[in-house]
Formats: structure tokens, sequence, C-alpha cells
């Protein structure tokens, strides 16, 4: 029984790294979407009325 990984020819290594950087191109897309949405979220945690009024009720204690 053979248990030698076979190497796989040059147009099979090409497929796969053409895929390969296909796919990094794709989570690099997504993680510019998560990060656009953690900034719409922060953003909107900022300028929302309880953390406003959290903010003036700190504001009065200094």
């Amino acid at each position: 029984m053979n248990t030698n990984p076979k190497i796989p020819d040059a147009e099979t290594r090409a497929k796969s790294v053409a895929r390969l950087r296909e796919v990094c191109l794709m989570f690099d897309a997504l993680n510019m979407t998560l990060d656009e949405a953690i900034a719409s979220a922060e953003a909107h945690i900022r300028n929302s009325s309880l953390n406003r009024r959290r903010q003036e009720r700190g504001n009065k204690l200094n």
C-alpha cells in the first residue's frame, strides 16, 4: 500500500492557486463588509438617546 502523497500536476496546482487567491479576495470583501457593519453599529450606539443620557449624567457628576 502506497502512503506517499501524490504531487499534483502543474495544471492542477495552478487551478488550486487561482482558487485560493479567489477565496482570499472573497475573505477580504467579507472583512470590509463586517468592518462597515461594526462601524455603523458603533455610530448607532454613540448616537442613541440612552447613551446620550448616560453621558450627560456622567458629565453632571464631574
